[in-house]
């Protein structure tokens, strides 16, 4: 039964892992595309039905504990299914660059690298979800290529593209793209590199958390290209760091001074990079998707009037309260008694001191707000 209720929470994890990575894959195809997303109902519906089936998959990772051939075909064909809206989304996504002017930048690089590798391992999962099948792969390098092609495939390609994308709204200045491309294709082949000969590996027979082998089973060629691969990705990572490194010293040259380096669609564009603390200094009116976009291509004309807003003070009482909540915790746990009650006193003293605090807040003046924004792009301000 523990093992039922840990995949029962562990595979909904998984998904709760790559769904924000679909998220940022949508923003950045219909970005680089330049054209609307494709099919956003259809996306949106695919979202939830993925939500919804990951809950009913779990008894996939043990096909083999003797549940019955009944409870096997069950979940086989519930891990089958769930590959539906997850393969309308790789489609919806294609459709987006079909006809667009694509334009490669790094975060674009990662989407594609994502559809080739992702695709990959949905197939190989499709092929795991056949009990008959997964007898043979279970617990061998098989299942392991699998997942680390769903998770570094999927979840890790998507956060290197989210952090490219994103880097220049949260800093003000961009990343420098030549180093991040060498980065791109040093993560990609050594990811095949890699993982490749891993479902090979998995299909003769070897299994994961192997302390030895028997050299004539043929295996060592492939084991060495695996950690020539693990060496290519160490080189990607270097030259990560090195790109920030770089990105850094040479911020000057690539501030955005525009809030919109990548000419994007949404409305966190339409603010200075980095945002200002209040984050929009006049409430936008979304009248629909892409609302930014639509402004830009509309070229309306718009004499802000600006007034004065109200902003919450800075306050270290929430980190105090979450050390307290963890010390009174962990001495529970522990049976540290002073410590729990210390931490207990901690969290009440903090929530009170809150509590009786009436200067909270503080107001940035119509003045202020509009020198703030003086000297900076917002598209259609006179």
């Amino acid at each position: 039964m523990y093992v039922n209720l840990i995949w029962a929470w562990g595979h909904p994890e998984v998904y709760i892992l790559i769904l924000p990575a679909f998220g940022v894959f949508s923003e950045v195809v219909a970005t680089f595309s330049q054209k609307r997303l494709f099919g956003y109902t259809s996306m949106v519906w695919a979202i939830a039905l993925i939500a919804f089936y990951a809950f009913i998959v779990w008894v996939h990772h043990f096909f083999t504990m003797g549940a019955g051939a009944n409870v096997n075909a069950f979940f086989g064909v519930m891990t089958m299914i769930i590959a539906v809206p997850t393969g309308v989304k790789i489609f919806n996504w294609l459709a987006t660059m079909y006809r667009g002017r694509v334009l490669f930048t790094t975060p674009m690089l990662w989407f594609l690298a994502f559809v080739v590798t992702f695709t990959i391992g949905g197939m190989a999962g499709v092929l795991m979800a056949v009990p008959p099948a997964d007898f043979q792969l279970h617990n061998s390098l098989f299942l392991v290529a699998h997942f680390h092609t769903m998770i570094i495939g999927g979840v890790v390609f998507g956060y290197f593209a989210g952090l490219t994308y994103w880097f220049p709204k949260i800093f003000g200045f961009k990343l420098n793209e030549r180093l991040g491309t060498y980065a791109f294709w040093c993560w990609l082949i050594g990811f095949m590199l890699a993982f490749i000969p891993l479902y090979i590996l998995g299909l003769m027979g070897a299994t994961r958390r192997l302390d030895h082998y028997d050299p004539s089973m043929g295996w060592q060629q492939l084991f060495i290209v695996a950690g020539i691969g693990v060496a290519v990705i160490s080189v990607a990572v270097g030259l990560q760091i090195l790109q920030l490194i770089v990105s850094i010293k040479q911020r000057r040259q690539n501030l955005d001074a525009t809030g919109d380096p990548w000419n994007a669609r949404t409305l966190e564009w339409s603010t200075s990079s980095p945002p200002p603390v209040y984050n929009y200094a006049l409430t936008p009116d979304v009248r629909q998707r892409d609302e930014f976009w639509a402004l830009k291509q509309a070229k309306a004309a718009i004499k802000p009037r600006f007034h004065s807003i109200k902003m919450p003070k800075n306050t270290p009482i929430p980190i105090i309260i979450g050390i307290a909540a963890f010390s009174g915790g962990f001495g529970l746990v522990w049976h540290i008694y002073w410590l729990a009650a210390l931490g207990l006193l901690g969290v009440i003293g903090c929530v009170i001191n809150r509590s009786m605090d009436e200067q909270t807040e503080f107001t940035i003046s119509a003045t202020e707000v509009a020198k703030m924004e003086t000297g900076r792009r917002q598209y259609g301000w006179q």
